[in-house]
């Protein structure tokens, strides 16, 4: 382990709110090794953003790490020219053009669907009512895997999400993981000979057409799902109740004052959606003057970046105002989220006005439940509007 100060921490209180814990580290131990996590956190943005990139050191190869393990070696999970070699295969499919140009209009159009089954109702779960399907629908596009029913396509990611961040080693929830990872594997099986006479734009279709080799498409296919889904949803579900219980602030965006892409990349930095990412020390090396053995883990705390006192004043407060220009939700390094334009265009351009636009008199009905550091969302949503 490193020779990092020692930080302790209480679990569960951790996953019901990371950011007192994380402002804590960043004043009194921004760079600390926390037993019950196994890890050295980094949690000051600088540093973060610097060390992201030192990958000869803090390198994304994991072959013992759970994401390798229980997902396969997806992109992710490497570095250098393996790495960028597959990002430029993804390339076509996850661009900021693509996102406008052809997946938009099919995403606009999914989004409608959803809205016109729900506007009688009158209320819902806006979580797994609207939130989910609308990325859910939108990654099926994504991805290549229409074959894939919305709730099947959350379930996985959940399940793979949770197997990811099982640091604890509960069997129970490694099974499940396994459980969905072989679900998507059923389904990608199902839709490669599909694709291969009828290609498109797809995830799935690229790679296929590209040559790469089936396991390391597989592996991507599940890396994109993990990312694609849950933290989407978390974000749409997450945005909406940040302007609905700030209605001072959703009113600047009705007038023309600010824009719905303002509200997502202020919540992106608040809640942060991906809280952390992991990487393993692969050389002994000195940074922030702490020692790094080899094999020793680290997490790179994007949540913690977002709330940096050196950079966000109250960053506890939700302000869509705010200049978020120095924020890294979406990470800083090579490994910056390749699905980033995509999650812009759905959640900003789209789900979100949409929303809005055509449920009046949206208003919340109950408990909004968060939880979660390495993965943070609402669970629940209760709303209602003018039916």
């Amino acid at each position: 382990m490193s020779d990092a100060p020692v930080s302790h921490i209480d679990p569960a209180v951790f996953a019901a709110d990371p950011y007192p814990t994380l402002k804590r580290m960043r004043a009194e131990a921004p760079v600390t090794f926390v037993p019950e996590l196994g890890a050295t956190l980094f949690t000051r943005r600088d540093d973060i953003f610097e060390q992201e990139k030192r990958v000869e050191t803090f390198s994304s190869q994991q072959p013992e790490g759970l994401m390798t393990r229980l997902m396969g070696e997806n992109m992710m999970r490497k570095d250098g020219a393996a790495h960028a070699a597959e990002r430029k295969i993804l390339f076509p499919t996850l661009s900021p053009k693509t996102a406008r140009d052809h997946w938009a209009p099919l995403f606009r159009a999914k989004t409608q669907e959803i809205l016109d089954a729900l506007k009688p109702a009158g209320s819902c779960d806006l979580v797994r009512e609207f939130a989910m399907p609308v990325s859910a629908e939108a990654l099926k596009l994504v991805t290549g895997l229409e074959n894939m029913a919305a709730a099947e396509l959350d379930r996985t990611s959940q399940g793979m999400i949770d197997g990811c961040a099982n640091y604890t080693g509960d069997p129970g929830i490694e099974a499940n993981c396994h459980d969905c990872t072989a679900s998507i594997d059923a389904h990608i099986t199902e839709m490669m000979p599909r694709l291969a006479e009828a290609p498109n734009m797809s995830a799935l279709s690229v790679q296929m057409q590209a040559g790469l080799d089936e396991v390391a498409t597989r592996a991507n296919i599940k890396l994109i799902i993990s990312g694609g889904q849950n933290e989407p949803r978390d974000a749409i579900a997450g945005a909406a109740w940040a302007l609905l219980t700030h209605p001072d602030q959703h009113a600047t965006i009705r007038n023309g004052r600010a824009t719905y892409a303002q509200a997502f990349e202020e919540y992106v930095r608040w809640i942060s959606p991906i809280g952390m990412s992991p990487r393993r020390v692969a050389r002994q090396d000195t940074a922030n003057g702490i020692t790094f053995q080899p094999e020793d883990r680290v997490f790179f705390m994007f949540s913690s970046a977002g709330h940096d006192e050196a950079y966000f004043d109250s960053p506890e407060v939700f302000d869509i105002t705010r200049d978020t220009a120095m924020a890294i939700p979406f990470g800083a390094g090579p490994h910056f989220c390749g699905g980033a334009a995509i999650s812009r265009a759905l959640i900003a351009d789209i789900a979100l006005p949409m929303l809005f636009d055509q449920l009046p008199d949206l208003a919340i009905a109950g408990a909004v439940p968060f939880t979660g550091w390495a993965f943070r969302g609402p669970t629940a949503m209760p709303v209602r509007w003018r039916a």
